[in-house]
């Protein structure tokens, strides 16, 4: 099968606990930001220029002084709006996990530059975050008619899969994954999470994931979430000998060794 089987790395998951990290993935992450400056000079507030504040802002925010961050950002402002940097303090908000502060300012960013494709994905983590997850899927899909990005579908699908639309969120993974292999490999700080909420709902997830990864020939992560999903429980197991997905995988010695051991399911 085609490498556009996706396959949703460790970042998917944040609350299902599991080595791997099932937190849906994204240095890049699903929050779209410009990655922070390391070093720059100290600034004043009062004299700098509009630009060398909003750099500062980002070291700060790069040192998580969030706060200080958003002294700047907002002296910058004042000097000169910019959508840019609306978001960036809103991004600063969702840091400090007070969205109410995060919607205000991204909303603001949106307000001034309404094909802002990073910034509507940015709101749709909000609304997502408050658990408004019909308000986070109409953001990431109108992100989405602006610009075609593998952390606007990877979010999408996790809405889906937040409201157990399965089929809906794997079909936007593997749109991600077809736009960037690589989505899923990177770690965030402040990404989307997909809660699981109970162990079946988990078990079928996982099972998933292992056959996305199988279509896509990835051995070693298929055998990671087909062993997740028994140690889950999945009823429906034993479709591992008829989906067409695990045809090679069934090839594999250590395919015959898990099934044959078929681990103990996790007590919940």
């Amino acid at each position: 099968m085609s490498r556009l089987i996706l396959l949703v790395s460790s970042l998917l998951i944040l609350a299902i606990s599991a080595s791997a990290q099932l937190q849906m993935p994204g240095t890049q992450s699903q929050i779209q930001e410009v990655k922070p400056i390391t070093s720059l000079p100290q600034v004043s507030l009062s004299d700098a220029t509009a630009e060398e504040l909003d750099a500062r802002g980002d070291v700060l925010r790069g040192e998580k002084s969030y706060l200080d961050a958003i002294d700047y950002y907002e002296a910058s402002l004042r000097k000169k709006p910019d959508a840019i940097v609306y978001n960036k303090i809103g991004m600063t908000y969702l840091s400090m996990g007070n969205l109410d502060k995060a919607q205000k300012a991204i909303e603001k960013a949106v307000k001034m530059d309404k094909k802002y494709a990073e910034a509507i994905n940015n709101l749709g983590v909000t609304y997502y975050l408050k658990k408004k997850y019909g308000q986070a899927e109409k953001n990431y899909k109108k992100a989405l008619v602006l610009r075609d990005s593998a952390s606007f579908h990877s979010n999408l699908g996790t809405v889906y899969i937040e409201q157990k639309q399965f089929d809906k969120g794997m079909t936007e993974y593997a749109k991600a994954y077809q736009l960037d292999p690589d989505v899923f490999e990177r770690s965030s700080r402040t990404g989307v999470s997909a809660r699981m909420q109970s162990p079946e709902d988990r078990a079928r997830f996982f099972y998933l994931l292992a056959r996305l990864y199988a279509g896509s020939g990835d051995v070693d992560k298929s055998l990671l979430y087909l062993k997740k999903s028994l140690e889950d429980g999945f009823p429906d197991i034993d479709k591992v000998y008829k989906d067409a997905e695990f045809a090679s995988l069934r090839k594999d010695q250590r395919f015959t060794e898990l099934m044959a051991q078929r681990p103990t399911a996790i007590p919940q």
